[in-house]
């Protein structure tokens, strides 16, 4: 064979994996293909999720914060947490020098998007699959910031004049798996979420469900009586669950939402809403909205309507679902592989 016939390796680039914890983080999984053929590191959360991340990958750790803080009347805290993460970002960048930063979101890793673009580190920002109709803060801030955009809905196109269009969501054709008589809730990784767990526990109380309930609520959040509670738990162990779970009773968050359809489970969904102080924002109606609209779960927001969606979820045939980021993947490849590199010559 001609040498000429041989086509070059892809030059390795330093990629940084920047993502906050539960979907964010999971949607840079999603794209472990393309990160995984170069020298990689994570940035994320410390929480169980990310935990888990930094027993099998290289990762560091910023602490959480969000724009949405101030609006939940901890403006104060906010800041002093963006104030640590601004100069631990720093650190990183400096010590860690990545010629590329890919990052799908939020407001805790803005500032390394901040840092790597100032020491010339090109720049790939995927607004969170969590948008399908309004782009969020974070996508708004940093698209000036980024050398490629991506949004992962139509709707978004018009936000982002420049940006590529990837919807990943796919129906699957697969046969629902045999399931257990089991009911998983769970808060997601990052938040307490009780008007969840007591709506669980107020109709386990009343007999209204008849399954073994396992319940994860978060760090400090609620603990009722005669329910098995874990605050956390390895990531693992929760697909361990969805494998045996017949019924899923999870937040709005897509990354719960989408391991879950995955694994063939009844999806009944409670998002955290902002007028009950639970959340930022609505985007988590938003998002089941859109997924209920599909056909893929209920959506429950108060006990009556979570007791009439576990009779439904009983007797409804289980729709299997996921993202397919192979598009965006190649697109990626592509930058990677044909994009210059945007750190200045030393």
């Amino acid at each position: 064979m001609a040498a000429s016939d041989v086509s070059p390796t892809p030059a390795r680039r330093r990629i940084c994996l920047a993502a906050s914890g539960g979907g964010h983080v999971r949607q840079i999984l999603d794209l472990q293909p393309v990160w995984s053929e170069h020298d990689y590191f994570f940035v994320t959360e410390d929480t169980a999720l990310g935990r888990t991340l930094g027993d099998e990958h290289p990762a560091h750790f910023v602490p959480h914060f969000a724009w949405g803080q101030a609006r939940l009347g901890a403006p104060f805290r906010m800041l002093a947490t963006a104030f640590k993460s601004f100069f631990r970002s720093a650190g990183i960048v400096l010590r860690e020098r990545p010629d590329v930063v890919i990052s799908t979101g939020a407001g805790a890793v803005f500032p390394l998007l901040l840092w790597a673009r100032l020491t010339g580190a090109q720049v790939i920002v995927i607004e969170s699959f969590a948008r399908f109709e309004k782009p969020s803060l974070f996508g708004r801030i940093a698209a000036p910031f980024a050398h490629q955009m991506v949004v992962q809905s139509a709707k978004l196109a018009p936000f982002y004049p420049q940006a590529e269009v990837f919807d990943p969501l796919r129906m699957l054709d697969t046969k629902a798996p045999r399931k257990k008589p089991l009911l998983f809730a769970t808060v997601g990784a990052t938040l307490p979420f009780d008007r969840l767990v007591s709506t669980v526990a107020e109709l386990n109380a009343e007999g209204a469900i008849a399954e073994k309930i396992i319940v994860q609520t978060g760090v400090g959040g609620l603990a009722p009586a005669g329910l098995e509670v874990v605050e956390t738990m390895p990531f693992d162990r929760v697909q361990a669950l969805l494998k045996d779970a017949a019924i899923v009773v999870c937040h709005g968050g897509t990354g719960s939402l989408i391991t879950a359809l995955r694994q063939g489970c009844q999806v009944i969904a409670m998002p955290r809403l902002s007028t009950l102080g639970e959340h930022y924002d609505d985007h988590q109606a938003e998002i089941t909205d859109a997924f209920a609209k599909r056909g893929l779960i209920l959506v429950a927001n108060t006990a009556d309507e979570l007791r009439q969606a576990l009779r439904t979820a009983r007797t409804r045939t289980p729709v299997l679902a996921t993202t397919d980021p192979v598009a965006l993947i190649e697109y990626l490849r592509a930058c990677l592989a044909g994009g210059r590199r945007y750190r200045s010559a030393p």
